[in-house]
């Protein structure tokens, strides 16, 4: 055993390690996990073998709970919002008609059955999630036309469908389904899995603010299990888990809840992990031996899938949308096939399916190819159609203002000497400085003009360069044309005593410190401060 987590640290660490060199050549950090258990594999250089396709199957769905949750989790509803129609179009529709044309193209050109050929389509229809989560966000793609939104709540919501139609093909083809039973088995699939995820996630906000976990960390794990409690619920009286997950994840990570940061943190590592155990589990169960036989058809499937279905079903559906044409090209080079299919193939091995070609390596070369073609040139191709905007920003937390718009906090201790020390707030003639919180013996203070700087005193202020851990409570709040401050000075504000505007942003991407005159706009987001987060709760309101 000793021996077995020893290689266990030692591959983890080379993955992580070298996937700095992955980001430098310009290659996507997931292609070097899967080619990394190629070479560990039966027909690598380390001989491990391994053909469990049970456990792979076990271990990877664990591994995409928390990929599809924290896909949820991680989406911003606010910035979603606009682009929810095309995307949740593409996911739906989309993965039909890409499943249906690529099926078509199996059943003429290379004459297989049609449940087989609809099969392959439907295993290779989703977009993979992790996949295009880590280019997005490696690489830093911020989009014009709110793209990125649209292919993260595409890719994060589209598995579900691919993954349903997967198992009622794999039933048609067992002939332990019939044709009349689909609307009743899609009927359970999506119903359950929207209500158990709706219920699950709502019920999850209320206890999240209203319980106290008593120690950190806690708050953590209850969520851990609840995703995973939102997938096997619904899975377990036939309904669609990853639905579920997906739903319940949007409804934890867009809600009022406190702590979010921390959770923010431990999915984002945790992911990351699931990350590197999916594809390098795939890359060790592949044969690299067995892909001369399926090698043809593989390259035939992928470049009918990305050059004609893909374009094809994004150009159809986002047509009423009036998306741009280089929108369009660019959604429809972005659609790149990765973990997920090669899991639901997994699914056609498990189920003993017979099968003309190996679905599960015809699967696997072609996303390894999408991820290394499609992956590689994604950057480029969104600079080559004009697509990216610098005034964007595709690496967005929720409540972790202070990262996202970059606004440092200072922490400063007063001694005795200290020029500030034994001074009204209101004599010091700050610029472009707020001081947002007072440390006093075993007291907060929310400063104003009128608060007296006493040695001993630690102060949080808005200042230059240094990030501090601090218990400030962050909120921010949207001002549209029937907000009841639009058009008010921040003086004029009832807020409640506890609770501070640090933060003003402009339409136009400024970011400006608020005084007391100064008017509210409508487009503006408030940044605002509170000692407590029911504070923040009752602000918002």
């Amino acid at each position: 055993m000793e021996f077995s987590l020893m290689i266990c640290a030692i591959i983890l660490m080379v993955c992580i390690l070298l996937s700095r060199l992955t980001h430098r050549l310009g290659l996507p950090s997931l292609l070097f996990f899967i080619l990394l258990g190629m070479i560990f594999g039966s027909d690598g250089f380390f001989k491990v073998a391994f053909n469990d396709y049970h456990l792979t199957e076990q271990l990877c769905t664990i591994a995409l709970i928390f990929i599809i949750f924290y896909g949820g989790f991680g989406t911003n509803w606010k910035t979603a919002r606009p682009v929810m129609k095309p995307a949740l179009v593409l996911s739906t529709l989309g993965v039909l008609l890409t499943a249906a044309i690529t099926g078509l193209f199996c059943y003429f050109f290379l004459h297989l059955e049609l449940i087989e050929s609809l099969l392959i389509g439907a295993i290779i229809s989703s977009t993979d999630a992790a996949s295009v989560f880590s280019i997005l966000r490696s690489k830093k793609l911020n989009l014009k036309d709110g793209t990125a939104s649209i292919l993260e709540l595409e890719s994060g919501s589209n598995d579900p469908m691919a993954y349903m139609l997967t198992i009622l093909l794999i039933d048609l083809m067992k002939q332990t389904a019939n044709l009349s039973e689909i609307p009743l088995l899609l009927l359970n699939q999506l119903g359950f899995g929207t209500l158990f995820g709706v219920c699950i996630g709502m019920i999850t906000v209320i206890i999240l603010r209203r319980v106290n976990f008593m120690m950190d960390g806690l708050e953590t794990i209850f969520v851990l299990a609840i995703a995973l409690l939102t997938y096997a619920l619904p899975t377990a009286i036939g309904g669609n888990g990853y639905l579920a997950t997906y739903l319940a994840g949007i409804i934890i990570g867009n809600g009022a809840i406190p702590d979010k940061v921390t959770l923010v943190n431990f999915f984002d590592g945790l992911t990351g992990l699931a990350q590197i155990l999916i594809f390098f589990l795939l890359g060790l169960l592949s044969f690299p031996s067995q892909m001369p036989t399926i090698l043809l058809p593989a390259i035939l499937i992928f470049l009918w899938l990305t050059f004609v279905a893909r374009p094809l079903t994004t150009f159809l559906l986002m047509k009423p949308f009036k998306s741009t044409v280089s929108q369009k090209l660019l959604l429809s080079w972005s659609g790149l096939r990765g973990a997920s299919s090669i899991v639901f193939a997994i699914l056609v091995v498990l189920k003993g399916s017979d099968t003309t070609y190996d679905i599960f390596h015809i699967s696997f070369c072609i996303c390894l190819i999408s991820v290394t073609l499609q992956g590689t040139l994604l950057p480029a191709i969104a600079h080559k159609l004009a697509m990216i905007d610098d005034n964007d920003n595709v690496l967005k937390t929720f409540t972790d203002y202070q990262e996202e718009e970059h606004l440092p906090l200072l922490q400063i201790f007063i001694t005795p000497t200290h020029n500030w020390a034994n001074r009204l707030i209101s004599e010091l003639n700050l610029t472009d400085t707020l001081i947002l919180m007072i440390k006093r013996n075993e007291q907060t203070i929310i400063p104003n003009g009128q608060t007296m700087i006493l040695p001993g005193d630690q102060l949080v202020v808005s200042g230059t360069s240094f990030h501090e851990q601090t218990n400030l409570t962050l909120n921010e709040i949207n001002i549209d044309k029937n907000h009841p401050w639009l058009s008010k000075e921040i003086k004029d504000l009832d807020l409640p005593p506890q609770t501070l505007i640090i933060l003003i942003k402009r339409q136009d991407g400024t970011s400006i410190t608020p005084k007391g005159d100064t008017l509210i706009q409508q487009g503006d987001t408030i940044v605002l401060t509170c000692e407590t987060f029911n504070e923040c709760i009752i602000s918002c309101i």
